[in-house]
């Protein structure tokens, strides 16, 4: 006779074997996944870390009467006192090229830095002044031992004769290591040493506004109808199926769409965060309807009809009942829509917010970039110093983007109604 309590033994023993190898294998996954995770992230913040800081040269500038107006000091020639303070300190220095590398310790910044000190503290006319002005970008990877200088002189952006300058400024005690708050309260620049994100922020939270704007009312109330109210024909049907796939339409071709109708039919400003958040709302609007439909799906029908059968008008039933239940799964999808089009660059790119911007936009119809074009832009910069902007730039998207996610979380959180 077979024995069915020890075959049945023997098979609930194998299941529990295949059951906990499943769950190490899911443990495994998980742990590979979040190893790649940490190591992309590490990365990116240990290269990022150069940017936390920047180099200043201290410089004796002489402000005096022969020099500056005290009447007008804005008309000194600003550039000329920057120089002369450099040559002061190096007097051996007098060839043509020499002195051009000489000049080239300080960041073109330097001369508007002076400038903005002496406008802000006309006191400091009358003799010789210490000013701490940026410096360049190759004395600061140098300072940090980001130039190898064991390679020839042809080699390396840094000659011998700067090395020499450099290694006797730091004798002197006249190179120092500062917060690099540029980086967070300056626009875009040529120059690595003091090229900042605020104008990329800037533009991304307005086109984001703009975003918002027009797709979270229209993404649910379009839910809303072809929920509650649309009739099931065929015309809904392909309503339905639309949005879907317009969900997984490449990005790209909702630029094109913005191309063609924003900027070459109605007219509008190419670069302009206007654009740039209608564009971003085309390809936010099926993920917010597809999201929201889902939201009042799993609300439980017995609300709306112990509302209609208290006498309530449909209308009142949805949207005093189902709707506010269904709140919280609505501004999750809408939350994550947003932080999805915060990191899309392609379509930005074809309506033209890949310009090179310093300004900080200060309206939807001012010229602007964003930040994923600003890191697309300095990742294609020639310039070594630009590679650690990128990584900080990245670093603070990640930021955004986690931020929203977090935010998306909390509401649901506090806003949903456990049945």
């Amino acid at each position: 006779m077979i024995d069915l309590g020890r075959k049945a033994g023997f098979g609930l023993t194998a299941r529990n074997r295949a059951e906990r190898r499943f769950q190490w294998v899911g443990r495994f996954a998980i742990g590979i996944s979040l190893s790649f995770l940490l190591v992309m992230v590490g990365d990116i913040m240990i290269t990022a870390s150069g940017t936390i800081k920047r180099t200043e040269i201290a410089l004796a500038v002489d402000l005096g009467p022969d020099r500056i107006d005290p009447a007008d000091p804005q008309s000194a020639s600003y550039g000329g006192l920057v120089k002369a303070s450099l040559r002061d300190m190096f007097p051996n220095v007098t060839k043509r090229a020499e002195k051009k590398r000489l000049y080239n310790l300080v960041s073109p910044e330097a001369v508007f830095e002076v400038a903005r000190i002496v406008a802000e503290d006309p006191g400091l006319l009358g003799g010789k002044r210490q000013i701490w002005v940026s410096a360049s970008d190759d004395l600061d990877l140098y300072l940090r031992g980001k130039i190898d200088t064991d390679q020839p002189q042809k080699r390396r952006r840094i000659s011998d004769a700067e090395i020499e300058w450099i290694d006797a400024l730091q004798d002197a005690d006249r190179l120092r290591r500062v917060l690099n708050w540029k980086f967070l309260t300056g626009g875009d620049s040529r120059e690595p040493e003091i090229a900042g994100i605020l104008s990329a922020l800037v533009g991304s939270a307005l086109s984001l506004a703009v975003c918002l704007a027009i797709s979270f009312p229209l993404g649910i109330g379009a839910a809303i109808y072809l929920e509650e109210f649309a009739p099931a024909n065929r015309l809904s049907d392909l309503i339905e199926v639309n949005i879907n796939n317009l969900a997984a339409v490449p990005s790209i071709v909702f630029g094109l769409l913005g191309l063609a109708i924003f900027l070459g039919v109605m007219g509008l400003p190419r670069s302009s965060p206007l654009v740039g958040g209608m564009v971003l709302a085309l390809m936010t609007l099926p993920t917010i309807i597809i999201a929201a439909r889902a939201a009042l799906k799993s609300v439980p029908p017995s609300f709306k009809e112990a509302a209609l059968a208290l006498g309530a008008s449909p209308v009142q039933a949805v949207f005093h009942h189902s709707v506010p239940v269904a709140m919280p799964g609505m501004l999750t999808g809408a939350i994550v829509g947003m932080a999805q089009a915060l990191g899309e660059t392609a379509p930005l790119l074809m309506i033209g917010m890949v310009a090179f911007i310093v300004d900080i936009p200060t309206s939807i119809l001012e010229p602007a970039t964003a930040l994923p074009v600003q890191i697309f832009l300095w990742a294609d910069s020639p310039e070594r110093a630009f590679t650690e902007k990128t990584a900080a730039a990245i670093i603070v998207l990640l930021i955004f983007l986690v931020s929203m996610n977090l935010v998306a979380i909390l509401l649901r959180r506090k806003l949903e109604t456990r049945f």
